[in-house]
């Protein structure tokens, strides 16, 4: 069977186990895109109402960035006593860890409680926003999110389930991750 076959037998059944997320990023548009959906309702302030936003310029492949349950990075630490293990996401960078207290993340969440993200810098960096511009897995539409006075706690509510590709820029930085976010 030719390779081109294989894949034509195989590629269906990876998007299926994967929950839709592609093999690879699609090229980011060139132009300003419109923002998906809007926030839960009820969402705290700290998760700001997707705004139109320039397209991201990470040229990430692939689909969620590992979910490390094991202690935080040492310079993650500060603040937590005693065992610092909790699901955690390192960026690609190593520049800032996503220290995640609502997990698994989820569109919506019966249980009342929220997608929590405290957001770790390793560099102590000048005041200023975090800006965090997610694109679904599959489109080029980012939503933009801001973070008031950067990197901390926030509640980061996205519009759709699935694999989202995350840029984020705060005063002189800029790194990437995946988040996967259930339905």
């Amino acid at each position: 069977m030719r390779l081109s076959s294989w894949c034509a037998v195989l590629l269906p059944a990876v998007v299926a186990v994967s929950g839709g997320c592609t093999a690879d990023r699609p090229q980011p548009p060139s132009q300003t895109a419109p923002a998906l959906g809007a926030p839960s309702p009820g969402a705290p302030s700290l998760s700001t109402p997707p705004q139109t936003v320039p397209a991201a310029t990470s040229a990430r492949s692939g689909c969620g960035s590992p979910v490390d349950t094991g202690p935080l990075p040492e310079w993650a630490r500060a603040g937590f006593t005693g065992d610092s293990s909790m699901p955690h996401v390192l960026a690609d960078r190593g520049t800032i860890v996503a220290a995640m207290f609502g997990h698994p993340l989820a569109v919506t969440r019966p249980d009342g409680s929220s997608n929590k993200i405290l957001w770790v810098a390793k560099d102590p960096t000048p005041p200023g926003d975090l800006q965090i511009d997610a694109t679904l897995a599959g489109t080029n539409t980012p939503v933009r999110r801001t973070v008031p006075g950067g990197p901390g706690p926030s509640i980061i509510d996205l519009p759709h389930p699935g694999c989202w590709h995350l840029t984020l820029t705060w005063p002189a930085h800029t790194d990437t991750l995946d988040l996967t976010y259930q339905p």
